[in-house]
């Protein structure tokens, strides 16, 4: 995602000065595509550029680059402006924020409801949380890589938004492959059940993106059956602190849990058909 976020920015005449990546190789590749450097320290992208997107895996991830000892992104971070994109508990934007402005800079949630092309393409769904002031900063280069652009609230309502979303789609997800596994086990046309599935109210967003790659087994990732699991997990914590229960997001967590716990977790969400369709499930694994 980010990668081409980047491409995208290089693209729109934006000067991507930086890239940074845990992984050396992919950071190098990337520069020597933009025409950028591939910084070896978090503080090195701070101090090369005066907007910073960031785009990680969890909470961890995201306290280690803002708050990891010695190097991180805050060091000498005064007047720069944080766009933070990934999809992590509210807690922790309302974390990173206090600390940024502690060092005396800005940040802003912009939480992504898209996937990889579109992240390309510059049509990525965007959810921001923050202050008015830096959502205001930001907007010109949201508009460059987003469709929609779209104001939320304080820091954390955006990600608790972005939390719903992801639960919903996961839970569409795992609906979806139950009714197609359903379907094929009585022998029904697969390709006229999900036609029907389009044209009735089990229609869905999801229908349309991993329908047909439930049928024929085609899982190539643009997002994870881990990512799925953390998503999920963190709307379960969201309900729970209210102490409202979600039996249907818990179940589907626990589907996907369950796609981490046998190595399947960095295939497409799409992948949970493993667990439902008849036969599938550890025979052929070779073939997902």
């Amino acid at each position: 995602m980010g990668a081409n976020m980047a491409r995208r920015l290089k693209d729109r005449q934006f000067h991507v000065t930086a890239v940074y990546d845990t992984n050396r190789a992919v950071a190098t590749s990337l520069a020597t595509e933009l025409g950028c450097a591939a910084a070896q320290d978090l503080s090195e992208v701070t101090a090369e550029s005066d907007v910073i997107f960031t785009v990680v895996t969890d909470d961890q991830a995201m306290r280690n680059i803002f708050a990891g000892g010695g190097d991180n992104l805050l060091v000498n971070a005064r007047g720069k402006l944080f766009i933070n994109c990934a999809t992590i508990s509210p807690q922790v934007h309302v974390e990173i924020e206090k600390l940024a402005h502690q060092a005396g800079a800005q940040t802003l949630e912009a939480c992504m409801a898209s996937s990889i092309p579109q992240a390309r393409e510059g049509k990525l769904y965007l959810m921001c949380g923050g202050t008015e002031d830096a959502f205001r900063k930001a907007e010109p280069i949201l508009k460059e890589i987003g469709s929609e652009v779209r104001f939320i609230g304080n820091a954390g309502e955006a990600a608790k938004v972005k939390a719903l979303v992801n639960m919903v789609m996961n839970i569409n997800t795992a609906g979806l492959a139950e009714g197609l596994a359903l379907g094929a086990a009585l022998g029904l046309d697969l390709e006229m059940l999900r036609k029907v599935f389009s044209q009735t109210g089990a229609a869905s967003r999801v229908l349309e993106t991993d329908g047909e790659d439930m049928q024929n087994r085609e899982h190539s990732c643009f997002f994870s059956a881990a990512h799925a699991a953390k998503d999920s997990g963190i709307a379960v914590e969201l309900g729970r602190s209210l102490r409202l229960d979600l039996p249907l997001a818990r179940s589907t967590k626990e589907q996907y849990d369950r796609m981490v716990a046998e190595g399947l977790g960095e295939i497409d969400k799409s992948g949970i058909a493993e667990l439902t369709f008849k036969d599938r499930h550890k025979h052929s694994r070779d073939r997902i």
